[in-house]
């Protein structure tokens, strides 16, 4: 690369080119997740402060005791989650997951309406840590850790 340029200014070009390009790379990087990124609200947030309707984002909880129900469609769930300070309802139509249920985590993803119902396009349930599969559940500790061993 022999431009009339002394070595150190070679060097120099070479540092601004290549940093010009991780900026680029990074800006580029941003604009194509732009609409992947939605925000996490607790209920006590999203009814303090609500995101704005067309705004996608999480909501996470607790599927309260009492709230669940299936609409006659047999596909449309509705729910209320709670954190202890809120509630927020939720509907979701679709195939709920095999670990949801009330008194479960849920993070749903969706969009808060104007009448303060959150449309859920999908629900992630959560298990606490002292979840074992249905599979292991019979076993004994030592048990459990051979089988794992075995699958290694």
């Amino acid at each position: 690369m022999s431009l009339g340029l002394k070595a150190k200014h070679q060097r120099l070009v070479l540092v601004v080119v290549a940093f010009v390009a991780l900026v680029a790379a990074a800006l580029l990087a941003m604009w194509a997740l732009r609409s992947q990124a939605s925000y996490f609200f607790l209920p006590a947030e999203m009814v303090a402060s609500p995101p704005q309707p067309d705004q996608a984002v999480r909501l996470g909880g607790m599927v309260e005791k009492g709230s669940l129900a299936t609409l006659p469609d047999g596909v449309t769930v509705r729910f209320v989650v709670g954190d202890g300070k809120a509630h927020v309802p939720v509907s979701f139509t679709g195939i709920v997951p095999d670990l949801f249920r009330e008194g479960s985590g849920v993070v749903a993803e969706g969009k808060l309406r104007a009448d303060g119902t959150f449309m859920a396009d999908n629900l992630l349930a959560k298990h606490d840590e002292n979840y074992v599969p249905r599979e292991m559940k019979d076993m004994t500790a030592a048990q459990a850790r051979a089988t794992v061993a075995e699958t290694k």
